[in-house]
């Protein structure tokens, strides 16, 4: 009942390869283009991805940095917990390792907040795996509930989280906040601080901005469906060791071409070949199939930059123009002399600061920051996923640093040698409302699909696997029209347990 859901199943009985015209070009290298280029090259077609950056990875990306003592790391875009539930995504590691022995267990999954606050630290990791078993077991564990406390609460708001359906929660809650879902809900300050609004956060969204349909999505994604539990693993070694350069001579290996720094600038028809994509200073590149995997501010403005595209599909262009971004996002990593208490774990949410959502040992979780770190330094990663509007960069790590200390005093001591620090506005927004107008991965521009974490899917899915799922979908879509067999895909079951039970 609860395990992996067959959303595509395998069709052995059709061709599994295309003939030998079928070509695409695939526009982005993050986790969608890169997935998305490697089923169709493992299918025959003849798939270029062009990437802008010098690199591939996207939000997972990597790049080379020189300390203040001499020593070059490979620094990394951020923190991504790989959840188990990540069916298809974790189907496309599988390419690198059947065993997928490159990620290692993160351990718990805690979520705290000051000691002068007073509340206890929440563990996910310790419920059952089971769904429903799991929301039982919290009720009856947290410290963050008091049985007594939800005679307050909304049980008809509450049992929305296991009603979800794609179509019908959308219709009934798109309209709303998550923050508006959450005061109907009626839990304790505390309860929704530890259990909701940390979670809402990790999307990079401010609950005031979020979709209350796409929080109860969410829900039922990572929990109230979820037969995996809220453990996660995540790579032993940095992003391009682990992933990107694996997945770069597997594409050259089936035959595609990775072309790196490789900025696409409009898009256009071609007649009877499909589609133009122009290259900044370089010629056109010409295919059947064509594969955008850009995120929301590259997609924008690509689409932007396209008249005959907007010509030809004046409604897509509209959405995408459309689109919204999520709030502006700080990372840094810091290099410092100095460690925290060894019981500290490698992935800390925090609740209830004005700017810091999460702490990543890295130096006890990755290869290269272990052997930079030895005995007595520490490689510590900051995270605010939605940022005040207005503060520099600086200005926020210096808050975000402050409000370390008061969560774990020792951080105090640490003497930072180095802070690796990035400001991002590039991740996609959920804003109440848009889900109607948000872009599928079928277009009506016949032979542009649309790939990545923003695009709308009938499959329960976020983050990392949404850019999966949304990537293998356009596969699909290209196979099916080269008439060959699509590539099978798993998810979490596609609606909740009580979505069939009508609401009185």
């Amino acid at each position: 009942m609860f395990g992996p859901h067959h959303h595509v199943p395998a069709r052995p009985d059709l061709p599994q390869r295309v003939g030998p015209d079928a070509t695409a070009v695939v526009v982005g290298g993050g986790i969608a283009g890169v997935s998305a280029a490697l089923v169709l090259a493992e299918r025959g077609v003849a798939v270029e991805l062009l990437e802008a950056a010098p690199h591939l990875g996207g939000r997972l990306g990597t790049w080379d940095r020189r300390l203040p003592d001499g020593s070059e790391v490979v620094v990394e875009h951020g923190y991504h917990g790989f959840f188990r539930q990540y069916y298809t995504l974790r189907d496309i590691l599988r390419r690198l390792d059947p065993d997928l022995g490159f990620l290692r267990d993160v351990g718990g999954y805690p979520i705290a907040s000051r000691p002068s606050v007073g509340w206890a630290q929440e563990d996910f990791t310790a419920l059952p795996r089971t769904p429903l078993l799991n929301l039982a077991a919290l009720v009856v564990r947290s410290p963050s509930f008091k049985l007594r406390e939800l005679r307050h609460v909304d049980g008809d708001e509450a049992l929305a989280m296991l009603r979800y359906d794609p179509a019908r929660t959308y219709a009934e809650h798109d309209h709303r906040s998550a923050a508006e879902l959450l005061d109907s809900l009626g839990f304790s300050d505390r309860g929704r601080a530890m259990l909701f609004e940390v979670f809402a956060h990790s999307f990079f969204n401010l609950e005031q901005r979020y979709s209350a349909a796409e929080f109860l999505a969410m829900c039922h994604f990572y929990f109230t469906a979820n037969p995996e539990g809220l453990g996660m693993d995540a790579p032993v070694e940095d992003y391009r060791t682990a992933l990107w350069e694996p997945f770069t001579r597997l594409l050259e290996k089936h035959g595609a071409t990775v072309t790196t720094g490789a900025r696409a600038v409009s898009l256009r028809p071609d007649g009877a070949r499909g589609w133009a994509v122009d290259v900044d200073g370089e010629p056109a590149r010409h295919a059947r199939h064509l594969v955008v995997a850009t995120d929301v501010p590259a997609t924008r403005d690509l689409v932007a930059a396209s008249p005959e595209l907007i010509a030809t599909a004046p409604g897509l262009a509209r959405r995408i123009s459309a689109l919204p971004s999520g709030e502006p996002y700080v990372v840094t990593r810091l290099y410092c002399e100095g460690d925290v208490d060894p019981g500290r774990a490698v992935f800390t949410g925090v609740t209830r600061e004005r700017v810091l959502d999460s702490v990543t040992l890295f130096h006890r979780l990755e290869g290269g920051s272990a052997r930079w770190a030895g005995p007595g330094r520490s490689v510590l990663e900051l995270h605010s996923y939605a940022c005040p509007p207005g503060e520099s960069a600086d200005d926020l790590v210096a808050a975000m640093r402050e409000e370390l200390a008061a969560l774990w005093p020792e951080a105090a001591d640490l003497r930072v040698l180095h802070a690796e620090t990035h400001r991002y506005t590039n991740a996609p927004g959920f804003d109440p409302g848009y889900h109607l107008v948000r872009p599928g991965v079928l277009t009506d521009a016949r032979g542009l699909r649309l790939a990545g974490d923003w695009v709308a899917s009938d499959v329960p899915s976020a983050l990392m696997e949404r850019a999966a799922v949304t990537a293998v979908t356009a596969a699909n879509d290209v196979l099916r029209e080269e008439g060959v067999a699509p590539e099978p895909m798993r998810s979490i079951r596609p609606r909740g347990v009580l979505a069939r039970r009508p609401r009185a």
